[in-house]
């Protein structure tokens, strides 16, 4: 009854239109004074032990390294690094805009960031070669969702958080997908702009291509400076995330020089903008796990589905259907905030790797991010284009597929996920 009442409530907040960490802390807060005998003072308690984690300092760093890189120039070099390999194929250009997707993913850790970066840059130049502006919307608001699955990820350490699972697991595991997820999503860009006969453009020859590489390694080399420096045992994800901050700082200031003195407060007020939010969000969903947790939901829902005598494999279908429906009306952060710590003690007895289900609920946010009507991506790339929401989802159709079917084999063969943690970490 009292999961009823929970739910019932939160669902009726969100209905008014209400922010959804605010409804989480009024939930929470109407349920304890109305429902319950526990103390309300357990309510602070319970923010400093869930916020006193080593692993959330890492979000507003991971935020920072990807304002500086954005505002620093390392967006359109990376954008002529990828033109010079592949520019020659069929639709070079808007194959080189997902591998600068791609790219920009590997440093910046957000979506909607390697949308507005990679978007801002390609969409005119493809406009000019003469791609009608829908074609390049569908690839850039599509290919920016592996700024979510590629690590560094924040979606990932957010799940961490909820879940007590490795950072650098999960950043592992968000490889393979990653990769597989580039390269189909090339190939269908290559094949329809093939089919429509879309422009090519010259070979890059030997020196255009070292000239291109040479002007990004600055900013590809951050790949290695978090990646290695995780592996390696230099540095914690955590470390590495502040890393990454003062690299992109330095890159952008004194190497690149895009960057001046008069854009820093400019960028530190926007990844603080961006921190707070998402650090509220963090705060009121940790208070609606503990209420979750206090009134035994996850566990009961857990012993629910095992007695219904569901098998792992109709567990992880119920799940990508429950989170399609989700992420086209809520937050990416917050779904795996909210849903995680139901989902994760339900996996643990049906035998599913808690790794694995994070790269199955990364990819699901990722879905959520280009499909309407809450898709954040859609509604960066239509300010980008001037185009309505509804075109661009059109547009996008045929990426969005693209996506769905690598979400549905990652599901269903989990090696493809686990096979790098478990190859460094063993297991």
């Amino acid at each position: 009854m009292n999961a009823w009442i929970i739910f019932i409530l939160l669902i009726a907040l969100m209905l008014t239109g209400m922010p959804i960490s605010i409804s989480l802390g009024i939930t929470v807060l109407a349920f304890l004074f109305f429902f319950t005998t526990i103390p309300i003072e357990i309510v602070s308690q319970r923010l400093f032990t869930g916020l006193d984690q080593f692993a959330i300092m890492s979000i507003p760093f991971f935020i920072l390294a990807g304002t500086f890189l954005t505002t620093g120039g390392v967006a359109k070099r990376m954008v002529r690094f990828a033109i010079a390999l592949v520019g020659g194929m069929h639709g070079g250009l808007a194959v080189a805009g997902v591998l600068s997707c791609a790219f920009f993913a590997a440093v910046s850790g957000s979506s909607p960031a390697t949308v507005v970066a990679i978007g801002s840059i390609l969409l005119p130049a493809m406009v000019q070669q003469g791609y009608p502006m829908k074609f390049g919307v569908g690839v850039i608001a599509t290919s920016g969702g592996l700024g979510i699955l590629i690590p560094p990820s924040i979606v990932m350490i957010i799940y961490a958080v909820s879940t007590n699972t490795s950072v650098g697991k999960l950043f592992l595991a968000g490889v393979v997908p990653g990769v597989i997820m580039a390269i189909w999503l090339m190939a269908v860009t290559w094949f329809v702009a093939k089919k429509r006969g879309y422009p090519t453009m010259p070979r890059a020859n030997r020196r255009e291509l070292w000239e291109s590489f040479r002007g990004s390694f600055w900013g590809l080399a951050l790949i290695v400076v978090v990646v290695g420096g995780i592996y390696g045992g230099v540095f914690t994800p955590t470390e590495a995330a502040a890393m990454a901050a003062v690299y992109a700082f330095f890159i952008a200031l004194f190497v690149y020089k895009d960057m001046k003195w008069k854009d820093v407060p400019g960028a530190l007020l926007e990844s603080a903008n961006m921190s707070a939010m998402l650090l509220y969000i963090i705060t009121n969903a940790i208070l609606f796990s503990f209420l979750l947790t206090s009134e035994n939901i996850p566990q009961h829902l857990a012993e629910w589905i095992i007695d219904q005598g569901l098998s792992p494999w109709m567990f992880l279908l119920f799940i990508n259907v429950l989170l399609f429906f989700a992420g086209d009306f809520m937050e990416a952060s917050s779904i795996i905030l909210i849903l995680a710590p139901i989902f994760f003690p339900v996996a643990v007895k049906l035998g599913i790797d808690p790794v694995h289900l994070g790269i199955v609920m990364t990819i699901n946010m990722e879905l959520g991010m280009i499909t309407p009507p809450v898709g954040l991506n859609l509604y960066v790339a239509s300010g980008l284009s001037k185009l309505g929401l509804t075109e661009v989802t059109v547009a996008a159709a045929p990426w969005i597929l693209v996506v769905t079917v690598v979400l549905l084999l990652v599901t269903y063969v989990p090696i493809l996920s686990l096979w790098l943690p478990r190859m460094v970490y063993g297991g």
